[in-house]
C-alpha cells in the first residue's frame, strides 16, 4: 500500500492531477500507520504484518 500510495503520489505531481495526488498522500499515510501497528505486534484484522 505504501509503494502504490508513492506510484500515485509522483504521478500525481508529474501530471499535474489532484486527485492522483490527494489518492496517493491517503494510500501513503494508510499503509505507513498499518505497517507501524504490525511492527509493534498490534494485530489489526486479524493479521499482525502487513506486506
Amino acid at each position: 500500500m505504501i509503494v502504490l500510495g508513492l506510484v500515485l503520489l509522483i504521478v500525481g505531481f508529474l501530471l499535474n492531477i489532484g486527485l492522483l495526488t490527494t489518492v496517493g498522500i491517503i494510500l501513503l499515510l494508510i499503509g505507513a500507520v498499518l505497517a507501524i501497528a504490525g511492527s509493534v505486534g498490534r494485530p489489526i484484522g486479524s493479521r499482525r504484518h502487513y506486506y
